[in-house]
């Protein structure tokens, strides 16, 4: 049986908004181009950008982030606060610093170029719709290094050689691998684990870490994701990009905190408010989690949110179980299908942290049963949460992650609750696996028409006017 591919702290990755695939994917590729220019004589750079990043890549901010990247910053280290200084010098300047190589001219006009009516690279060759290539030159205009790169989703980015080569992303060894929910759950019950106990021994053989290694791994990106959340719960005002969408998660805390708890509903108002917060920060540039992408990021800490708030119990051991299978869970959709939006589409990206989410939820919520029961009624949980979400597009208006990503991640965290205990109160099984699911949804996602995955050129992207 082949390893396992990813971890836990490669789907959880802390960034900045508003895109994992838009923004965090080209200022990664951006910075890992710079460091192959190695002692090379540059005077020029030019950047092409095709498909999706082509035609929203303004509205998600990837020009910021190529900028960033070239300059020699990371997503995870970045100050948000201190990124528009950056890029305001940069621009006046019409010049970037390249890490360890000096300063070159760069005007965005000619060297940072948006190819809205191509894909990258010609037909019959290894593509995705998030294409860029980098070219650097010297002073007579020569090319020294060219390098194409997939921003693929999540963050991850590979390069043209690596989306050919099967060997680019080696499997790691890990006590339990697993390619498919079947064979994690036939793991785990093998063993008698958990998927989270499974996933724990996984993750300390991946990381070469000890159990509290990875317990403080793991916490440390909760307590990022309750600081996005906090944030967008004080924050208010109008989003950046033109859209005039105003913050909506402070306001609405406000009031539920003014009329009390006595609305049986209440809670489904707070789910809303922990969801909608995050991705207002994440609209905003501020620093989220990618969970498993920035478009997706507050389903999971939303459905996290409720389980400490409103569930009886509920501790730092359940968050724990909660973020180990959710990661189980988002591996697998990462490894047989995608958590591209721009490749098959929101379900690709709500559609999995929902499905994430719910079978963490019920993890984290089930102490009682006997662990096969438990990993049982997770995969369950997990495939309700994807079903409902099966066919659902990516059509940002005007090309921000705002109109109709912030609702929508407010309802595929309901939708994960609610999955979840549907899976909880059911004991004789379900006709459709978890397995079956991500087939159809991967299979949904390349059948769906390129209009309709994050290209603002389809669905509400077309049909409501911005203003």
């Amino acid at each position: 049986m082949e390893a396992v591919k990813h971890s836990l702290f490669e789907l959880f990755k802390i960034g900045i908004g508003p895109s994992s695939s838009h923004t965090m994917g080209p200022m990664r590729a951006a910075l890992r181009f710079v460091n192959e220019l190695g002692g090379l004589a540059i005077a020029s750079l030019r950047v092409d950008l095709y498909g999706s990043l082509a035609l929203t890549g303004q509205g998600h901010g990837t020009d910021r982030a190529i900028l960033l990247g070239l300059s020699g910053y990371t997503p995870q280290d970045i100050d948000p606060g201190a990124i528009d200084g950056i890029l305001a010098a940069i621009r006046n300047a019409g010049k970037l610093e390249l890490p360890g190589i000096g300063t070159i001219p760069f005007a965005e006009t000619k060297d940072l170029l948006f190819h809205r009516d191509q894909m990258y690279p010609e037909a019959g060759v290894v593509s995705h719709p998030n294409g860029m290539r980098f070219s650097a030159f010297d002073s007579a205009g020569r090319l020294l290094l060219e390098r194409v790169y997939f921003s693929i989703g999540g963050g991850f980015i590979v390069s043209d050689q690596e989306a050919l080569s099967p060997q680019v992303t080696p499997a790691r060894g890990v006590p339990y691998p697993f390619m498919n929910a079947e064979e994690l759950l036939e793991q785990a019950s093998a063993a008698n684990l958990t998927i989270a106990q499974l996933m724990m021994a996984n993750e300390c053989a991946f990381q070469t870490m000890s159990e509290e290694q990875v317990r403080q791994g793991i916490l440390e990106i909760w307590q990022v994701m309750r600081e996005c959340t906090r944030r967008g719960m004080q924050s208010e005002g109008i989003l950046p990009g033109g859209l005039k969408v105003r913050r909506r998660a402070k306001k609405l805390a406000e009031k539920l905190r003014s009329r009390g708890s006595a609305d049986p509903l209440s809670q489904l108002d707070w789910i809303n408010v922990y969801a909608m917060a995050v991705n207002e920060e994440n609209a905003a540039g501020g620093r989220v989690v990618t969970a498993p992408t920035n478009g997706a990021a507050g389903v999971v800490p939303a459905v996290a949110h409720y389980y400490l708030e409103f569930v009886d119990g509920a501790d730092e051991e359940g968050v724990l179980r909660y973020f180990l299978t959710a990661a189980a869970i988002g591996i697998l959709y990462k490894e047989n299908a995608s958590i591209s939006g721009a490749e098959v589409g929101c379900q690709g990206e709500v559609g999995v942290a929902s499905s994430m989410a719910a079978g963490g939820l019920v993890a984290a919520m089930e102490t009682t049963l006997p662990s096969s029961e438990v990993n049982s009624r997770v995969e369950h949980a997990a495939e309700i949460g994807m079903e409902h979400h099966l066919g659902m597009t990516c059509d940002p208006i005007g090309g921000l992650v705002q109109v109709p990503c912030i609702e929508r991640n407010a309802v595929g965290a309901i939708k994960a609750i609610n999955a979840s205990r549907m899976a909880l109160n059911e004991s004789e099984g379900h006709k459709v696996s978890l397995d079956q699911v991500i087939k159809t949804m991967y299979e949904t996602g390349l059948d769906m028409q390129a209009r309709y995955k994050e290209t603002s050129l389809a669905g509400l992207a077309l049909n409501v006017i911005e203003c």
